[in-house]
């Protein structure tokens, strides 16, 4: 398998580098995936969608499906919740400044849906450290087109 990592941060991407070296890392945008049509047999947005305003959404799912060949799978992971807030510190107290948008797996489904993919698994986790979190797994339908989701 030729698997890869694409971040936006390129602290994060020389991180990755030097924990992972037989990996494959690079500086990139979901919001502008610089990968060929359909050549992506999966991918995994691991709590990157929590980063992403609620109307900027729906272009970074179509990116996602551009990408992601027919009946490729997708995986993402979100806290749960219905707000947003101004993330001010990182961890090690690092100064940032991120906005942070919790969602409900409905919508997060139907977005998906809307995108072109069937959701085939949901999880929703909670632990003592951590707020609720939402996993949806979906494939990417192999019809041409896409289904009208009313919001």
């Amino acid at each position: 398998m030729d698997a890869f990592g694409i971040d936006l941060s390129p602290a994060m991407v020389e991180t990755a580098r030097r924990e992972h070296p037989g990996l494959r890392f690079e500086v990139g945008s979901m919001t502008d995936l610089e990968l060929a049509d359909a050549s992506v047999a999966g991918l995994v947005a691991w709590y990157s969608l929590i980063h992403i305003p609620d109307e900027e959404v729906g272009p970074v799912l179509a990116h996602f499906r551009r990408v992601v060949r027919p009946g490729g799978l997708v995986l993402l992971s979100f806290h749960v919740g219905d707000e947003s807030r101004l993330k001010t510190q990182g961890y090690g107290g690092h100064a940032m400044k991120v906005h942070v948008h919790r969602r409900q797996p409905a919508q997060v489904s139907a977005w998906l849906d809307g995108a072109g993919f069937t959701v085939e698994a949901q999880m929703t986790l909670s632990s003592a450290e951590s707020p609720l979190g939402g996993i949806l797994f979906a494939r990417r339908r192999t019809d041409s087109g896409r289904r009208a989701v009313g919001h």
